[in-house]
């Protein structure tokens, strides 16, 4: 099987620097990895870090020590030390993220969110199938999602971090605002990029949904010691 992506002795700690620059130690030694075609799921009780690592696999925290490497135009590249111009890159065509809350420029229509994630000519056809897959009907395409709902919102976050067929999947609770028929629609969607041969990584609240997608546990474990 292919590794996808893998961490070797990656940490991450804060600093509080309104409080006497005290720092709070999130993660050490983090070693994992993940295969193409395979789901991980983050497990750990509240507070272990597992979204701080579900962010620093995309590049929005920088690790303070260790690698992250992503397999990228068939070669490794390591988001820990990849510079801004190369980090874009494996974002645009490699690596996908959906985070719990949908952030987007104010008055944009739905439809256009989804497509502009998307590339090619057919960006908008697949955006707007995509979005009717997820329950968002016709009518709501062309209005901002400020005007939705939080399930609405999440739906149309989920539409665009799936649209570009991404080889790689970071997940930050992708059904956490969805009733029970929209999140076994999210599970087909995730057992459907896993069988393209996506290589996902995910925190999964609902146990019956990480039951139905992951493949295996990486146990994020909270540190205690504040140095």
């Amino acid at each position: 099987m292919t590794v996808m992506l893998r961490t070797e002795g990656l940490a991450k700690q804060f600093t509080l620097h309104l409080q006497g620059g005290v720092r709070l130690p999130v993660l050490q030694d983090v070693d994992f990895a993940v295969h193409a075609g395979e789901c991980i799921a983050l497990s750990g009780p509240s507070g272990a870090g597992k979204s701080t690592l579900l962010r620093a696999l995309y590049g929005n925290y920088r690790a303070d020590a260790g690698n992250i490497w992503v397999r990228h135009d068939g070669e490794f590249v390591d988001i820990a030390a990849a510079p801004p111009r190369m980090m874009l890159d494996v974002r645009k065509r490699t690596l996908g993220y959906v985070s719990q809350f949908l952030r987007v420029v104010p008055r944009v229509p739905a439809l256009k969110i989804v497509a502009e994630a998307g590339a090619g000519p057919d960006a908008a056809v697949r955006a707007k199938s995509l979005l009717r897959t997820l329950n968002i009907p016709s009518h709501l395409h062309a209005l901002p999602p400020a005007t939705f709902s939080g399930g609405e919102q999440q739906r149309v976050n989920l539409a665009r971090g799936f649209i570009a067929g991404h080889p790689i999947l970071l997940l930050d609770e992708p059904t956490a605002s969805l009733d029970a028929a929209n999140a076994k629609v999210v599970v087909g969607m995730i057992r459907d990029a896993k069988a393209r041969g996506a290589a996902v990584v995910g925190i999964f609240h609902d146990i019956e949904v990480r039951d139905a997608v992951a493949d295996h546990l990486y146990e994020v474990r909270p540190r205690q010691d504040a140095a």
